[in-house]
């Protein structure tokens, strides 16, 4: 048996039941077309409906949950996988933990392993060290690019006037152009742009947002229009703002979505927490809640490999955690 009755820790009681997710009328969810209805939008009322999103998304973000960082690092995991798509490649989700979680620090992770760094790295560091140069010459090397020293001093420059002062719409279509006239890509104008908003909106850490709508670019099924197809003619047009504010809308409504379902696993998780036997159980616990996942033979608090095993297949069997490699072997777990 792994459970046993022990007093709940103080901070439990208000954690549990707590409101999980800003209420999103059913306006927004309405308010943003396909990007083929998009031109008959004016852009007053697309940056209405993203302001009314990010306004919703600040409000989980201030609750400052505990699981939060496993919120994070699962939308982290949900951008590399659409940048991987993108960049042509066949790694989905699970291949790429497999490539962080089944390499030891230091080891090469391949480039889409390096994809999953670079947004792991938007979502744990602190939001006020994202765009300083040293963090954006690594992020340029984990998205594949070669950093020139000039080149990357530019960059800096460009991201701090953005942040000084210019409006919402200014800003995200200016830090995309900043990417693309140095020949970054849509991919680090996403990176950039969540980071920035992250550093307006005083979060102590930024939230991956706009790398996963390079999903829609690439995804199967019905032909759709790239989240920045608009920006092939110039990201200072139009139809290239009202597509990146579209894309925003539609992330920041995800990642709200998120929340909600993580929020109501860590509930269940923390449920079950007090009646965990296993001396180390409340750092596995905190581990889950801040990361996206955890390998089944990683060291924690001391614990064995046996021990770590039983801890997880009771939570498996409590429905307080799930398997997600589904594997027999190298397994891996999370919320």
């Amino acid at each position: 048996m792994i459970l046993r009755p022990k007093p709940a820790p103080r901070h439990h009681a208000t954690l549990v039941g707590a409101p999980l997710m800003a209420t999103v009328p059913t306006w927004l969810r309405r308010a943003i077309p396909d990007a083929p209805s998009l031109a008959g939008r004016e852009i007053e009322d697309v940056a209405l409906a993203a302001g009314a999103a990010i306004s919703a998304l600040d409000a989980v973000v201030r609750r400052q949950q505990r699981w939060a960082g496993a919120w994070r690092q699962r939308l982290a995991l949900s951008a590399a996988a659409a940048t991987a798509k993108q960049a042509g490649r066949v790694e989905d989700e699970s291949a790429l933990r497999d490539a962080v979680l089944l390499t030891r620090p230091g080891d090469n992770v391949g480039p889409a392993g390096r994809f999953l760094l670079a947004w792991r790295r938007l979502a744990s560091r602190p939001a006020e060290d994202l765009l300083t140069e040293k963090t954006l010459a690594a992020v340029l090397q984990e998205f594949g690019y070669a950093p020139d020293d000039e080149v990357v001093g530019d960059l800096a420059d460009d991201l701090r006037q953005l942040a000084a002062g210019y409006g919402m719409v200014a800003t995200l279509t200016g830090t995309f152009m900043a990417a693309e006239r140095r020949g970054f890509g849509r991919v680090l104008g996403a990176w950039l742009a969540d980071a920035l908003l992250a550093q307006r909106l005083g979060w102590t850490h930024a939230i991956p947002l706009l790398g996963g709508e390079a999903a829609l670019a690439v995804g199967t099924g019905r032909p759709r229009r790239p989240m920045t197809a608009a920006l092939a003619a110039g990201a200072e047009t139009e139809a290239g703002a009202k597509s990146l504010l579209a894309a925003q809308v539609r992330a920041a409504l995800r990642a709200i979505d998120l929340s909600a379902e993580l929020g109501r696993r860590a509930d269940r998780l923390l449920t079950v927490a007090p009646k965990l036997r296993a001396k180390a159980a409340d750092a596995v616990v905190e581990k889950l809640l801040s990361d996206d996942a955890i390998v089944a033979s990683q060291k924690i608090a001391g614990m064995s490999d046996r021990g770590l095993r039983r801890l997880f297949d009771g939570l498996v069997e409590l429905g307080a955690v799930r398997e997600l490699s589904g594997r027999p072997t190298f397994r891996i777990y999370g919320l």
